[in-house]
């Protein structure tokens, strides 16, 4: 499977942008991302004052390198950028080995 990091560093970003963050992501980008072709799934991580994060899995190496070609040409003024205030540290592409559900089972939720 072909994943995709992007990650912007929190450290110098202004403060409450966590809450704007998880805002954005409950209320726009988790519906953009839902449904999306060529997507597997999409997880946004974060570390309140050290870094957000989007962790993207594709379907084929393809839907990845069409996904990361558009979002890095662009990454500047991204709504992620534009909210934390500066461009992602991090684009980088990764495979991924392998993917488990829990017991616990698995919710698409845009917050929890």
């Amino acid at each position: 499977m072909k994943g995709l990091t992007v990650r912007w560093s929190l450290a110098d970003a202004p403060e409450g942008v966590e809450e704007q963050l998880a805002s954005y992501v409950a209320d726009t980008s988790h519906a953009r991302f839902t449904g999306m072709e060529g997507l597997a799934y999409k997880t946004w991580r974060m570390v309140p004052g050290q870094w957000f994060e989007g962790c993207y899995v594709f379907a084929d190496d393809a839907a990845r390198a069409a996904f990361q070609e558009t979002f890095t040409a662009g990454a500047a003024e991204s709504p992620g950028s534009q909210i934390i205030g500066s461009s992602p540290v991090l684009i980088e592409p990764c495979e991924i080995v392998a993917i488990a559900e829990g017991a616990a089972g698995f919710t698409a939720a845009p917050h929890a």
